[in-house]
């Protein structure tokens, strides 16, 4: 088996994407954030003592993606065309859904990116409201679709 990520001494490396085509690239990701009722009705309400919860996530998230590589040691740098990501409060299962879409032109996927945007929007929102809920648990971060390059279209099934 080779490995990508590894040279001929077995030391790790960044993929050489010199020879691939620059195609549109998209890449979905999805992840929970658990809380209580309390918290979740405050961030809803928008009275949370640090201010507006999912306003300040969705900056953090975008900058979650954008400074991908500064924290994944093996990403590109990349230009991204578009980043955006949407928050989905359900009261029933007392959590928030966040959903980042992620889109370059260029060598190389963004997956990677729309993983760490919701990631990040999720840090952001525990950290927003971790003085009132140190139980926030943060959950099942996932790629749910990405097309473009090399290996074409990717869609979590259910």
């Amino acid at each position: 088996m080779e490995f990508t990520h590894l040279n001929k001494e077995g030391r790790a490396r960044m993929v050489d994407v010199s020879g691939k085509d620059d195609t549109l690239r998209e890449a979905i990701a999805a992840g929970f954030i658990y809380m209580k009722k309390e918290t979740l009705d405050r961030v809803a309400e928008g009275t949370i003592k640090k201010g507006d919860v999912l306003s300040v996530a969705q900056v953090g998230g975008i900058m979650g993606a954008k400074n991908t590589p500064n924290i994944i040691p093996m990403c590109h740098p990349i230009m991204i065309t578009g980043c955006d990501i949407k928050f989905n409060i359900s009261h029933e299962h007392q959590r928030i859904e966040i959903t980042a879409t992620v889109k370059n032109v260029g060598q190389t996927g963004v997956e990677m990116e729309a993983l760490t945007a919701v990631s990040v929007a999720a840090l952001t929102i525990y950290d927003m409201c971790k003085a009132i809920d140190k139980e926030m648990v943060i959950s099942d971060i996932m790629l749910i679709k990405k097309s473009g390059g090399k290996s074409g279209l990717f869609e979590r099934k259910g």
